[in-house]
């Protein structure tokens, strides 16, 4: 029965996570904290254990999302690789932090930084970019998705600084950094949501890798479990992929926004229990 559960936790959290860009630690992580409070079943979920597990999960769906999202042409990869010089430091750090981290606190400080995420849409949108706004600093990204052309301005300086904080916070959540990847892209650099979200998916599939080699080093990976999310995980993405190119824009933004407020909500609820 256990074994069900891990494949069907799989491919929800991939089909949310690939929906919405977030790579699906968000629901992942917290449905494992549930289940180890209320079944003996799931002793062995361990704030450690959980991490692990999920960053290697999200290999699994980034991987199988992100190819779906390249044939649609949906993915920026030189925006993304950008993101990746600050990503890849920040993951190793945070997931050498994690192992510091007790099950209350880390309910607590997860949830917290949810709520916080879900904070970045209130924010005002940056505006579209103008011909003064290129230097030696800045570059226009055009970008085209069908018959649509989409411009939007990258600071190189502040896309290393937030990947260098996303990345330490995906290695030390397990989040892949997509939830709080896909909020500063769509709000501080003004990218559309679906290229936004195509172009996290492609980021996590590295950042999720590297955060979660750390993690095999450190002994925090459960392989009796882990291979039984795996399946669920690459279903989870590629109906994620799919499901994501016939919703509008907006609908994702109100998506997101929700769904990390309540996620946020129930972990600060239980942290502080």
């Amino acid at each position: 029965m256990v074994y069900i559960i891990c494949v069907f936790i799989g491919i929800i959290t991939a089909f949310v996570g690939s929906l919405i860009g977030l790579g699906g630690g968000v629901i992942l992580i917290p449905s494992l904290i549930f289940l180890h409070q209320l079944s003996d079943a799931f002793s062995w979920a361990t704030p450690q254990t959980i991490v692990g597990i999920s960053l290697v999960v999200m290999i699994f769906t980034a991987l199988s999302s992100t190819t779906t999202y390249f044939k649609e042409g949906r993915v920026d990869y030189k925006t993304g690789l950008l993101f990746l010089a600050g990503s890849i430091p920040g993951g190793i750090l945070g997931s050498w932090l994690n192992q510091f981290i007790d099950t209350d606190d880390f309910s607590l400080y997860f949830g917290i930084v949810m709520v916080v995420i879900s904070m970045l849409f209130l924010l005002k949108r940056k505006a579209p970019p103008s011909k003064e706004s290129i230097s030696n600093h800045r570059t226009i990204r055009t970008f085209q998705i069908g018959k649509e052309t989409y411009q939007y301005t990258v600071s190189f300086a502040s896309a290393f600084i937030l990947s260098l904080i996303v990345g330490v916070i995906s290695g030390l959540f397990g989040l892949g950094g997509g939830s709080i990847m896909v909020p500063a892209m769509i709000i501080l650099f003004g990218m559309p949501a679906h290229i936004a979200t195509a172009t996290s998916m492609f980021m996590i599939l590295f950042i999720s890798t590297i955060s979660a080699g750390t993690h095999i080093a450190l002994g925090h990976i459960s392989w009796e479990y882990v291979f039984f999310f795996i399946p669920g995980a690459w279903i989870g993405g590629k109906l994620g992929a799919r499901t994501n190119q016939l919703l509008k824009g907006k609908t994702l933004e109100w998506i997101l926004r929700i769904l990390l407020v309540i996620i946020g909500l129930r972990l600060i609820i239980e942290g502080l229990s």
